[in-house]
């Protein structure tokens, strides 16, 4: 049997002694894109976080495993160099240092010294073109005054830049307008079909299930109140859209 996936098995944490995960399964496949969607409140963003090694998310019990490797054994910067991608809901802004130079010092520390600097700029500038932005976009100061829908796509330049093994995007697409959607959506796609993110596998997370209209899913999770509750392909996001969480949520409750 494979190794190959991101891997977790009955994974419990809490958040200040409040258990939040209560036996989460999920197997993320290499290629292959994975939507887990919920409503507020359900968990999404904390196994996110708890994944990528978050000092205020303590795992109380079960694994994660990246292709086979204990990713809880490792330190947060460790899981990154093992392949691990986190994109952030709210990136953080930075006035002072320009996205080129800090797209540099985040491929230097996930791949230390692999690529020149003449070699890591023409890696840049092939990225950006691929993912259709202005080259000016790398001479800003990294997200400071940046709108919503730029946050997201430089998000994008960096996991495009890094080209990890396994990407987490968390709510992603929140707050966006439909025109800033469907550049993400399609960066996305774009980074599917590079010959690097190929095999990249992806873990969606979202409440809406708005961005799957532009990245098709190969599966669907839904996640209410810590656990996993329903499976499914890409037509369980559109039962989310018809109908809501409840229904889910009131099946659930009877079943319990």
């Amino acid at each position: 049997m494979s190794d190959r996936g991101l891997t977790i098995r009955d994974l419990r944490a809490s958040v200040a002694g409040n258990q939040i995960l209560k036996g989460i399964n999920l197997n993320v496949e290499p290629g292959r894109v994975h939507a887990l969607m919920g409503p507020n409140g359900s968990g999404k963003s904390t196994l996110a976080f708890s994944m990528t090694g978050h000092p205020n998310y303590k795992i109380e019990s079960g694994s994660v495993t990246l292709d086979g490797q204990d990713v809880l054994a490792l330190s947060p910067d460790k899981r990154a160099k093992a392949g691990l991608f986190l994109s952030f809901q709210y990136p953080a802004a930075i006035p002072g240092v320009k996205v080129a130079n800090f797209l540099h010092a985040a491929r230097q520390a996930v791949r230390p010294g692999d690529l020149t600097p003449s070699k890591f700029r023409a890696l840049l500038m092939e990225k950006a073109e691929t993912l259709d932005m202005d080259p000016s976009f790398l001479g800003r100061y990294l997200n400071d005054g940046f709108s919503g829908g730029e946050k997201k796509r430089l998000e994008m330049l960096q996991l495009a830049v890094l080209a990890p093994k396994y990407a987490v995007l968390d709510e992603t697409d929140s707050g966006l307008d439909v025109d800033a959607l469907r550049a993400v959506g399609e960066s996305v796609n774009a980074l599917r079909e590079s010959e690097e993110g190929k095999e990249t596998g992806f873990l969606i997370i979202t409440h809406y299930p708005r961005i799957l209209q532009y990245v098709k899913a190969d599966a669907v999770h839904i996640m209410i109140d810590g656990r996993i509750v329903k499976e499914g392909d890409a037509e369980l996001a559109q039962l989310i859209e018809r109908e809501g969480y409840d229904k889910i949520r009131e099946e659930t409750e009877q079943i319990a």
